[in-house]
């Protein structure tokens, strides 16, 4: 029997502990032999990465037990950590970076005696030091290629990143000496070489300050030398305005590049030396997406010429391109979101895959049958899937007629009906990034609160990708104004059309999202509330040495050059923070290198004696984004409790959150 209640006072299977257990996803797949492995999320472990292995008989282990934890911070966000190959005799063998070292390994998983890992890299002090990252493993030359990034100083720029070759025979476990530097290091950032089927040349991308990845980067090729090195480089294609996102070698040894020199990622063929292009799918789609990582794969050349691409328009799903045609086959099967990380072996195309009813799973596709299917990380419904969300797509119109694509939550729940002359709260949730996106994908998360009667809305505002370049391009100069504008136009035409009540709007966002969210409750008296997670606050400080390396000069493009200091700081929530008189949540990690503490901090100090109510939550030990399940578990009760308490009604079984003023 279905009951009324009051929105937002619903009672839900979908509790914070079942929500936090299924956070994070598979990520960096690859193929070894018959067996397919991946990093899998453990929140339940102290947040650690497992690599886990799928044998041929389909059993599922890891490779590695707890604590160790398979990830690393090149860049703070974490490149590819891992690389396997298998051997006749004695079983695969692994490389891979623990995030507590900082350290390269090497480990024999099936080796007679059960020999622990061995460390190939030297021990540095840990947030500093050397970080190792992307890495191809060379056993016929008795070396690992990959991304070494070195500090050379306190700063968090005083860092350089070069491609190097680190042996396997361990000499290098005490020896920086022994590490062998392949190309001077003549860019500020690089991704892990690839090499040609030959061994005679090798390609990766380059990009310096004050360029993001998605803004212009360069494709490098070089000539292998007899003892290894690389010689004769030279960029053969992109620049300042050309974003290259991924390079590999095909097997017939043709280079392959995914450009967005047209306005959209699309596949090229590249000459190596004259870096002349052969379109391969001349399509207003993205074949590729921002290069947060080394190590990203949208697309994987098959043995026979096929290629499998992760593509599309907004959502990505995976398909088979055939380059003679420039046709492409998509994989059949419920998943409707596909991640940036592919790996062929034979005819087999392997990813990660979600839709709005299942989470995201290990998805195996034969490009010969076109069948394609579940094969490791299997979503399995804790709960009746009736709880789950009903999504829907939507594209509203912003200032000046723009479009804004977004994703409609409403209230949901088999149990419970809101009353007749009510109308229910919403959420706005702005992703982070900002240039990035959020997928239309099952997020318990979101669950927790649509089950109760709280509806949610996620918005992909003008700068995320998946669009073109043009569209992640409106960001440009307009950090704080795009975003906060694409926000409450969606929320203001909910509240018009009479999907979501006026009077209960609220916003919702971390990192980059976090700084939205803030700079709406600056800009704007729409909301209601807001929960702010790990955000950037103090733009000024950031952008001066307040956060690391890699997104050092992200606000040259966001919002204009640093030595417009009046303009940081009149955008910066933190200027603007008498300006707030909403409740707000905010959330923050200790341990976080990239939005530090210091920044909440501050931001709390200027709205003192101001009589806002709020809440700040503090986790030791979380970076930037949770990962430990008792962390989210507190961190969405805590939220829950903020909503339940501004939109004035109670939430069951929840603890109850304290505001100060």
């Amino acid at each position: 029997m279905v009951s009324t209640a009051p929105y937002g006072a619903w009672q839900s299977p979908i509790d914070a502990e079942l929500a936090a257990s299924h956070g994070g996803r598979p990520n960096f797949v690859g193929t070894v032999g018959d067996e397919v492995w991946w990093v899998a999320p453990r929140p339940r472990e102290e947040g650690r990465f497992a690599l886990v292995r799928r044998r041929a008989d389909g059993e599922e282990r890891a490779v590695l037990p707890a604590p160790w934890n398979v990830r690393n911070r090149v860049f703070e966000y974490g490149g590819c950590p891992w690389a396997a190959v298998p051997r006749e005799t004695g079983g695969p063998l692994v490389v891979f970076t623990h995030f507590t070292d900082q350290r390269l390994y090497a480990y024999e998983p099936d080796a007679p005696g059960g020999g622990g890992p061995r460390p190939l890299t030297p021990l540095s002090p840990v947030g500093g030091g050397r970080r190792w990252a992307d890495p191809v493993l060379l056993p016929e030359r008795g070396e690992v290629w990959c991304v070494l990034e070195e500090f050379t100083g306190e700063g968090p720029s005083d860092v350089r990143r070069v491609p190097v070759a680190v042996p396997l025979d361990g000499s290098a476990a005490e020896d920086r000496g022994a590490v062998r530097e392949l190309a001077p290091d003549t860019h500020r950032f690089v991704t892990g070489p690839r090499l040609s089927p030959d061994g005679r040349r090798v390609a990766w991308i380059a990009w310096d300050h004050p360029r993001m990845p998605w803004e212009g980067t360069e494709l490098r090729t070089a000539e292998v030398t007899g003892d290894g090195r690389f010689s004769g480089a030279r960029t053969v294609l992109g620049g300042p305005a050309e974003a290259v996102a991924q390079v590999e070698w095909a097997p017939d040894g043709s280079l392959l590049a995914a450009t967005d020199r047209s306005g959209w990622w699309n596949l090229h063929r590249v000459d190596p030396d004259t870096g002349e292009l052969t379109a391969l799918c001349r399509r207003e789609e993205e074949f590729a997406g921002p290069l947060w990582v080394p190590g990203l794969r949208w697309f994987a050349p098959l043995p026979h010429g096929l290629i499998a691409v992760v593509h599309g328009r907004g959502a990505a799903v995976l398909g088979i391109l055939d380059p003679a045609t420039g046709e492409v086959v998509d994989a059949a099967g419920p998943w409707t979101e596909w991640a940036a990380t592919l790996a062929v072996s034979g005819t087999r195309a392997v990813g990660v895959a979600a839709s709005p009813r299942g989470a995201y799973e290990v998805v195996e596709l034969d490009a010969c049958t076109g069948r394609a299917r579940a094969i490791g990380a299997r979503h399995v419904d804790r709960v009746d899937a009736a709880y789950y969300p009903e999504p829907r797509i939507r594209v509203f119109t912003g200032p000046g007629g723009r479009e804004i694509h977004a994703h409609v939550h409403p209230p949901h729940n088999p149990d419970f009906t809101g009353p007749a002359d009510e109308l229910p709260p919403y959420v706005v949730w702005a992703h982070g990034g900002p240039t990035a996106r959020v997928p239309l994908v099952l997020d318990l998360e979101i669950a927790y609160f649509t089950s109760r009667g709280i509806g949610v809305v996620e918005v992909n505002y003008g700068g995320s990708t998946g669009y073109g370049r043009e569209y992640r391009e409106r960001l440009r100069g307009r950090w704080g104004v795009v975003d906060v504008e694409d926000c409450a136009a969606v929320a203001e035409a909910l509240a018009a059309e009479g999907t979501a009540d006026r009077a209960r709007l609220a916003i919702r966002g971390g990192s980059a999202g976090g700084w939205t969210a803030a700079c709406s409750l600056t800009a704007t008296g729409l909301y209601a509330c807001a929960t702010i997670l790990y955000p950037v606050l103090d733009l000024l400080t950031w952008a001066r040495g307040g956060t690391h390396d890699f997104e050092s000069r992200y606000p040259d493009s966001l919002i204009g050059p640093v030595e417009d200091a009046d303009r940081y700081r009149e955008r910066s929530p933190l200027a603007r923070a008498d300006r707030v008189s909403t409740p707000f949540l905010l959330l923050q990690g200790l341990a976080d290198p990239i939005c530090p503490p210091a920044q909440s901090e501050r931001f709390l100090e200027a709205i003192a004696g101001h009589g806002v109510p709020h809440a700040y939550l503090t986790f030791e030990g979380e970076g930037h984004g949770f990962r430990r399940a008792d962390t989210m578990v507190r961190a969405l009760q805590a939220e829950l409790s903020l909503y339940a308490r501004t939109f004035g009604v109670t939430a069951p079984g929840v603890p109850a959150l304290e505001l100060v003023k």
